[in-house]
């Protein structure tokens, strides 16, 4: 398992050199890359190098299969795609001038009930803005030199290359972690000793499983987010953790919402927080969580308007989530419709459903998500017709990446629908008692 460390400066002259090589390749603010590459330091800078000159970057996960991945790069029009062998090249690009701070934010990409990938483009923000934005995030987490925050998430996801930022910004250092995994998050607290980190729930769920935990009394900060947290297991965090370490918020790829410290939590058991500085929540008459925003936290879906015009009211977004609000408190009912979180990751349903009703003998399919101790939420499939499950599987796999695939095949006469069609999701896993004697399973 890799794992490397970098310092404000070090980081800074890396993040020069990339801009520098990217400019001597004649890309200019506003044009998108594209950065296909495992975890490392290196895609650390040049992610935030690309920024800090105005270029779009495009985190994309490694392990999507070519098919999946043209699709996002078709659509994202990329100046530039940078692979593994790529980066090695732009870190010994010539200097370049950066700005004091990103002054675009990452291009990420999600899904939604369609399973069409949409880009979250907020534009080339003036100065002034830029410098707004990542104060919005050093107000809310504090960033200082003696940080030294510990990744172990992907690169593609917002929330480290939020944390990364902002640490680095205020001089503090980074230790990137390949992956995930919990015997190595523990020796990297014990020789590492982060005082930050951000987790999701199935992060610390395979930590404490480990049962010898490190000595966490480095932490300042415990930042958990991206999927909901069994009162169980938060609980735990907040008593294994130093006091007042865990904090939670509640976002989307879209932007941030909440932010909720220990006592709020505590105060207000199963609150994701209050609204962020700047930003107040309203819910309508549907129960739809809306959040009204400063002006550099705007966004557009890239070359969509009309799913843009259905995500804005105003001044105020929606990630599609249902809530309500106790005061200021908000409290999350039910999260996107169509949406599984499994290890923190999003799978999106309908995504997974376009492929496998492709096979013959899939008359019609459902792909919904049951718990798990491990990830969270487990991925599974209902199937009507004759398909072998080997071959739902093998079909799966040869189209997706390995995290979207289902891990259990269900056999069913009819879907559960609404009167207008739509499938029921959340009656499946009851209706077939999560695989209690019901069709066949594979592991």
């Amino acid at each position: 398992m890799e794992r490397w460390r970098v310092t404000s400066s070090d980081a800074e002259g890396m993040q020069a050199r990339v801009a520098g090589a990217l400019l001597g390749r004649g890309l200019r603010a506003g044009d998108r890359v594209a950065f296909v590459c495992p975890n490392s330091v290196e895609l650390l800078c040049a992610i935030l190098g690309a920024a800090r000159v105005g270029m779009a970057p495009v985190p994309m996960n490694p392990a999507l299969l070519a098919e999946e991945r043209a699709v996002i790069v078709d659509n994202a029009d990329p100046a530039f795609v940078v692979g593994p062998g790529e980066l090695t090249e732009l870190v010994d690009g010539p200097p370049a001038e950066l700005a004091p701070v990103p002054l675009v934010r990452p291009m990420h990409y999600t899904s939604g009930t369609t399973g069409t990938p949409k880009g979250v483009w907020s534009g080339v923000l003036e100065e002034a803005d830029a410098l707004a934005m990542q104060q919005d995030e050093t107000d809310v987490w504090e960033f200082s030199a003696d940080d030294v925050l510990l990744v172990c998430s992907p690169l593609y996801h917002s929330a480290p290359l939020r944390f990364s930022t902002g640490t680095l910004l205020a001089g503090g250092g980074v230790v990137v972690l390949e992956r995930f995994d919990a015997d190595a998050v523990a020796r990297a607290i014990a020789e590492e000793r982060p005082t930050l980190a951000f987790m999701v729930p199935a992060h610390l769920q395979r930590l404490f499983a480990r049962g010898d935990l490190p000595d966490l009394s480095s932490f300042r900060r415990l930042v958990h987010a991206g999927a909901p947290c069994p009162t169980p297991l938060k609980e735990a965090a907040l008593a294994t953790f130093p006091t007042d370490t865990v904090w939670e918020f509640y976002g989307s790829t879209e932007g941030q919402f909440t932010v909720c410290p220990p006592d709020d939590w505590l105060a207000h058991p199963g609150t994701v927080g209050r609204a962020r500085p700047r930003r107040w929540l309203e819910i309508d008459d549907d129960g739809l969580i809306w959040c009204h925003v400063p002006p550099f936290a705007r966004f557009e879906y890239w070359r969509d308007p009309e799913r843009t015009s259905d995500a804005w009211r105003g001044d105020a977004f929606t990630a599609g989530d249902l809530g309500h609000l106790d005061g200021e408190f908000l409290f999350i009912d039910s999260r996107r419709d169509d949406l599984i979180i499994s290890g923190g990751v999003n799978v999106y349903p309908a995504e997974v459903e376009n492929v496998l009703s492709s096979l013959p003998g899939v008359e019609d399919v459902a792909v919904f998500g049951v718990p798990d101790e491990r990830w969270g939420e487990r991925v599974c499939a209902a199937v009507v017709g004759g398909a072998r499950v080997d071959d739902v599987i093998h079909h799966a796999r040869g189209h997706l990446a390995a995290y979207k695939c289902p891990k259990d095949v269900y056999y069913v006469d009819v879907l559960p629908r609404t009167g207008t069609g739509k499938v029921r999701r959340s009656q499946l896993a009851q209706l077939l008692g999560l695989g209690a004697g019901l069709g066949e399973e594979t592991a």
